[in-house]
């Protein structure tokens, strides 16, 4: 399997939410667990994942570190567990903030080492024993970010759709070092949409997706905007106060960078993280045609000298940093742009999506029961299988990578299946109007590759397939040589 690529983690693995923090010599990244065909957000249980802070690339599944059954008023499980996020507490163990779907309070699990098996702890609740947002006048509580600093975590809470104008914006909560009781009220820190007009954060009001970071001593909020497929940040000298809006991080469509989306658009939820010395935004991408199975990415940023941080755009490439060597084998699926440039054909099959989407043929990969029970060699066939693909590529329809670094490239493969007469991609790179060659592609119900010598010069390149022809194609991967 091909490393440094987005998604970060496996092809069959599906951790929105990201949030990663850095425990040791090890990044790890906390986050929500979605469902391969899914019908509603965080159906699974929670997982961790870790990294040494030098290789990106190397990922390792810790294991579920917290079910949804073991949290109290859910031990039938009909509630998932939503966005959480994980601090050192002063005591040196690690608690875990989560709140459940539909429940209005944020409860704390804890546990030794950064991903064991966490045990619950308590709910975050007033100096006078009322747990937090079931108390006259509490806000709903909900996305838990969490930050210590010496005795006091700061808790940041929140959720705003533009549509609930009675909603004020994110929340900070000083807790003591107990980490569960109230030592300072609820104070708003960035506004909602609604509460946003003729301030900074116009047009960037507050959503969900609460996260804190300290750089050079200034205090980064990160947080979704009323826009919800983006990330922004908000600064202050202060950890509950005096924050202006700094700009958008990453957007899940590139929407900022370009005028028209270059993927799907929708939510987003992550946090930025300085890992060996150099900082990333950690983020997701939508899969599967659908809202529920999201997958985690990253991308590298820079924070300049004053402070500032510029829009990224989305790549293939963000956990290694530099250019895939084009003469990989390369997945489809970490195309980092997606769209459509003229009508989609529709065949009028029951449940068809006219769009194109990146999908599975195996059913939820179950990566527990893959670790406990897979031999060596069972890894290496699901892996060797590549599932994951993009479906419905239709005529228009453009498939995007950044970037590779061609050397000597004289031929291209590429790997796809389908419904297709006359197909071929135009091959473009740097823009996606440079149409510098062609490929024809073969369809048919199994998949099939085609060959083509090319041209393409070296260097480090953006690299485009657009559909032309009739028919409906998979698209597998691809390798130049």
């Amino acid at each position: 399997m091909l490393k440094g690529i987005n998604p970060y983690l496996p092809w069959y693995e599906y951790v929105p939410d990201g949030e990663p923090h850095v425990f040791g010599d090890r990044v790890y990244v906390y986050g929500s667990h979605d469902r391969f065909m899914g019908y509603a957000f965080c159906q699974n249980d929670y997982v961790c994942y870790s990294a040494p802070v030098d290789d990106l690339t190397d990922w390792q599944y810790e294991g579920v570190i917290y079910t949804r059954t073991e949290a109290p008023r859910n031990e039938d499980g009909a509630h998932c567990l939503y966005a959480p996020d994980v601090t050192q507490g002063p005591d040196g163990r690690y608690y875990l903030y989560y709140a459940l779907d539909g429940i209005p309070i944020i409860s704390v699990a804890v546990c030794d080492t950064p991903a064991g098996k966490y045990q619950y702890y308590g709910d975050v609740c007033h100096a006078d024993g009322t747990i937090l947002g079931l108390k006259e006048g509490d806000d709903f509580q909900f996305d838990p970010g969490v930050y210590t600093e010496g005795d006091v975590t700061w808790l940041y809470s929140g959720f705003c759709p533009p549509m609930m104008t009675d909603r004020l914006g994110a929340q900070a909560i000083a807790l003591d070092k107990d980490m569960i009781t109230i030592i300072r009220e609820p104070k708003i820190i960035v506004p909602s949409s609604i509460q946003a007009k003729g301030t900074s954060f116009e047009g960037h009001g507050f959503f969900e997706a609460s996260s804190m970071r300290q750089v050079n001593g200034k205090y980064y909020f990160i947080y979704s905007s009323e826009l919800s497929h983006e990330l922004c940040y908000a600064v202050s000298d202060r950890p509950d106060e005096g924050f202006v809006y700094g700009g958008t991080i990453i957007d899940n469509g590139d929407l900022g960078i370009v005028d028209t989306p270059r993927y799907f658009v929708g939510n987003n939820h992550g946090s930025i993280e300085r890992i060996n010395g150099r900082w990333y935004i950690f983020y997701h991408r939508h899969t599967n045609a659908s809202m529920y199975s999201r997958q985690g990415m990253i991308e590298p940023i820079v924070i300049d000298s004053a402070g500032n941080i510029s829009q990224v755009e989305m790549t293939s490439t963000g956990p290694s940093g530099g250019a895939i060597q084009a003469q990989n084998i390369i997945p489809a699926y970490c195309a980092c742009n997606l769209y459509i440039t003229r009508p989609p054909m529709v065949d009028g099959a029951a449940g068809h999506n006219p769009f194109p989407y990146i999908t599975q043929d195996v059913a939820d990969v179950d990566a527990e029961e893959l670790s406990q029970n897979a031999d060596a060699s069972g890894l290496k066939q699901l892996d060797n299988d590549a599932r994951a693909y993009i479906r419905n590529i239709t005529p228009g329809v453009v498939v995007g990578f950044k970037y590779l670094d061609f050397q000597n490239v004289t031929k291209l493969r590429i790997k796809t299946r389908g419904m297709c007469y006359g197909g071929k991609f135009d091959i473009m790179i740097d823009r996606d109007d440079n149409v510098v060659d062609s490929i024809d592609v073969a369809g048919g119900n199994e998949w099939t590759t085609s060959e083509a010598s090319v041209q393409i010069p070296d260097g480090v390149h953006s690299l485009y397939f657009k559909m032309d022809g009739y028919g409906t194609l998979s698209f597998l991967d691809f390798e130049f040589c």
